[in-house]
C-alpha cells in the first residue's frame, strides 16, 4: 500500500487535523510536537523524537545533479528517503525507481502525487505532501488511498469437485460491503488462486451479507497488500483483505473479525487454458459462490465439469509470504 505523508513543519493545527481525518499514514512535525498529535488523534509522527526517527531511519534528500541522484541511490540502501527534486523533473526519480526502493516523493499538490505514483507503472513507495491548502491535503490523501494495481485474471474451467470430510473454514468480515464481482483471492497453492465471491447475493434461506466472504479452509492462501500472501488462519481484526472484482481491479478492505468454523467441505478444481491447475477447499454450501468471467457469483454446488470461473496464477514461489522467483510444487 502507498504511503502517504504530510508536513506539518512549522507546526499547523489544521493540516494536521485535516491529514488525520483524511487517513494521512504519518505527519512530520517539529521536535517535541509528539504530545500535541496525540491530542488529536492516532497517527504516526515523524521527526528526531518522533515514532519514526528523522535523520536516523528516514532522511529528507534533495537531488539537484547526477552526483545527487547516485548518492541517494547509496543512501535508499539503508535508509528512507524524502526526495526532493530541485525542478522537479521525473528521469531522476525514473532511475532510483528502476534500482531500489524506499523512495518517498516530495509533491506539493495531488497532480504532483498522481505523476510520481504512476513513474515506470511501479511509481515511488509513497508521497510527502507538503501543503497548507487543506483542499489539497484532502485530495492528495484521496488519491495515494485509493490508488489501486489492477491484477490480470484469467478464465479456468471446472474439472472436479468432490465433497470432503469436515474441517474448519474461515469467513472473512470485512469493514467494506463488496457488490456484484467483488470478492478475495483465495486459494490451495499461493501461485493459484480463486476469485471467491462476497456474500452479496440476495439468498431466500440467508440475508446477504455483502461485507463477508467465505473464503475457504484455514490452510489457505489469500493474496493481501503489497503482492504478499497470508495463510487465512492468520488474519485477524485490524487486518487488511484485498478485495478484487472481475476486472482485476483491487482495493483494500479493514477485516472487522474472523470466524472460524467446522463444516462440511468441497475440493474444487480447474485448469486454464494453458493447462494450469488450480484448487481451493471450500464450505460445502450453496451460499458460497465463485465468480464467473462475467462478474456472475456462481455456487459452488451448481458447479459442473467446464463451468468457467476466475483464477489469478502467478510465477515462482513464496516465502514467508513473498515473492521468489524458484520452483516450487504443491499437490
Amino acid at each position: 500500500m502507498k504511503k502517504v505523508w504530510v508536513n506539518v513543519v512549522p507546526w499547523n493545527k489544521e493540516v494536521a487535523i485535516t491529514a488525520l481525518e483524511s487517513g494521512a499514514d504519518a505527519l512530520l512535525v517539529p521536535k517535541g510536537f509528539g504530545e500535541k498529535v496525540k491530542e488529536l488523534g492516532m497517527i504516526k509522527t515523524i521527526a528526531p523524537d518522533g515514532d519514526i526517527k528523522l535523520g536516523k531511519q528516514v532522511i529528507q534528500f534533495e537531488i539537484s545533479s547526477k552526483e545527487d541522484e547516485k548518492t541517494a541511490l547509496k543512501l535508499s540502501k539503508s535508509k528512507t528517503l524524502i526526495l526532493k527534486m530541485s525542478d522537479w523533473t521525473i528521469i531522476p526519480l525514473e532511475n532510483l525507481i528502476a534500482q531500489t526502493q524506499g523512495l518517498i516523493a516530495q509533491v506539493k499538490d495531488a497532480k504532483e502525487a498522481k505523476t510520481a505514483l504512476g513513474i515506470l507503472e511501479k511509481g515511488v513507495d509513497g508521497v510527502f505532501l507538503n501543503t497548507t491548502d487543506l483542499n489539497e491535503v484532502k485530495k492528495t490523501v484521496s488519491l495515494v488511498k485509493n490508488a489501486s494495481i489492477s491484477l490480470e485474471l484469467q478464465v479456468a474451467r471446472i474439472k472436479k469437485k468432490e465433497p470432503l470430510a469436515m474441517g474448519d473454514r474461515v469467513c472473512i468480515d470485512t469493514c467494506t460491503n463488496m457488490g456484484l464481482g467483488e470478492g478475495i483471492l483465495v486459494g490451495n497453492s499461493s501461485r493459484a488462486l480463486f476469485l471467491v465471491h462476497s456474500e452479496s447475493v440476495e439468498n431466500p434461506y440467508v440475508e446477504a451479507r455483502p461485507f463477508r466472504v467465505n473464503a475457504g479452509a484455514v490452510h489457505a492462501y489469500t493474496l493481501v497488500a503489497e503482492g504478499k500472501t497470508k495463510y487465512l488462519s492468520e488474519l485477524k481484526s485490524g487486518d487488511e483483505a484485498l478485495v478484487v472484482n472481475s476486472q482485476g481491479e483491487t482495493k483494500l478492505a479493514v477485516i472487522g473479525r474472523t470466524k472460524i468454523e467446522r463444516r462440511p467441505l468441497m475440493l474444487v478444481e480447474a485448469e486454464t487454458g494453458e493447462g494450469e491447475r488450480v484448487s481451493l477447499i471450500l464450505q460445502n454450501a450453496e451460499t458460497i459462490r465463485l465468480t464467473q468471467p462475467k462478474g456472475n457469483p456462481i455456487s459452488v454446488v451448481e458447479l459442473e465439469e467446464g463451468s468457467e470461473v476466475l483464477v489469478y496464477l502467478e510465477k515462482g514461489g513464496r516465502h514467508f509470504g513473498m515473492k521468489v522467483e524458484e520452483t516450487i510444487t504443491e499437490k
